[in-house]
């Protein structure tokens, strides 16, 4: 039998090995979109496609609603991309419609 307390302090462990994982690795345009969908969740992360240049991540979303969800979230999202990849290598989001 599983403890409740016991699947907690795993939860609760995660964050920090995927930080200390995604730290140690060349920045990549893998880890970039990985580290995108921890930070933003299952949903977002579908109806998004990132990419890094020079410190400004490029969102391109599905829809005009999922800009807005990105552009009210960019300061969260922001703080969990360098706590993920580090505070240099996310700068700014910038966020548009796909085409």
């Amino acid at each position: 039998m599983i403890r409740s307390y016991a699947v907690q302090s795993l939860i609760s462990a995660l964050p920090g090995a995927l930080t200390e994982l995604l730290r140690d690795t060349p920045l990549s345009a893998g880890k970039v979109s990985f580290a995108w969908r921890a930070a933003v969740g299952p949903a977002l992360g579908r109806e998004t496609e990132v990419r890094l240049d020079h410190g400004t991540l490029t969102v391109d979303a599905a829809s005009a609603h999922w800009v807005k969800e990105v552009r009210r979230s960019s300061g969260i999202i922001l703080k969990r991309l360098h706590t993920l990849l580090g505070p240099e290598a996310v700068t700014a989001i910038s966020v548009r419609e796909r085409a």
